[in-house]
């Protein structure tokens, strides 16, 4: 199966098979929130269950 493009470009496979993802709400509007949600915002957030699995066979890996 080829690879998603789409899903590639988003998502990304740790060398344990975690797949991991950046957080939403980093786009704009930036100013309204605390400098800790901001901070926590820069951090790639773990896909988990079903969807995880998924993810990584749309990844080919």
């Amino acid at each position: 199966m080829k690879t998603k493009k789409s899903v590639s470009r988003r998502m990304k496979v740790t060398k344990n098979g975690k797949v991991l993802r950046r957080r939403q709400a980093t786009g704009h509007l930036l100013s309204a929130k605390s400098a800790r949600r901001r901070r926590r915002l820069r951090r790639a957030a773990v896909v988990e269950g079903k969807i995880a699995e998924n993810m990584k066979r749309l990844l080919g890996a």
